[in-house]
């Protein structure tokens, strides 16, 4: 069986929830990748932020990056999945919340992302294209 694990891109990396979103997209620069699980002071994964959510969400209000948290920019209940679940697992619960990014996580630590680029590298034609029909859709 195919693995979270599997198909993640592994090395994803946390940003904490005090660090200010300037910081924060200097490492998605960084890094090259549009979005980060934020962490608590726990290391719990209390949220994701993307490149989306700083520009909507903080540049566009007129806020500043330099003076907002990640965790200030963290809402509602964050998804994941177990490094050793299937990937019907993962395709389920990506539709399920229309979602297009994924923290992996194996014995409480992060372990990878799953992106729509690790769907397409791994997926039949015929999988993704109802993957992207069910995430995509207006509710």
């Amino acid at each position: 069986m195919t693995t979270a694990k599997d198909i993640m891109h592994p090395g994803a990396q946390w940003i904490p929830a005090h660090e200010t979103l300037d910081r924060a997209a200097q490492l998605m620069a960084r890094l090259d990748v549009g979005a980060l699980p934020i962490a608590d002071a726990q290391e719990r994964l209390c949220g994701i932020l993307t490149d989306r959510d700083i520009v909507v969400g903080c540049v566009a209000l007129g806020h500043d990056p330099a003076k907002v948290t990640a965790g200030e920019m963290a809402q509602g209940t964050p998804r994941w999945i177990a490094a050793e679940s299937g990937v019907g697992d993962v395709l389920q619960e990506m539709q399920e919340h229309q979602i297009r990014r994924l923290p992996v996580i194996e014995g409480k630590k992060l372990v990878g992302m799953i992106s729509e680029a690790d769907l397409a590298q791994h997926l039949s034609d015929e999988q993704l294209a109802g993957w992207m029909e069910k995430v995509y859709a207006r509710a």
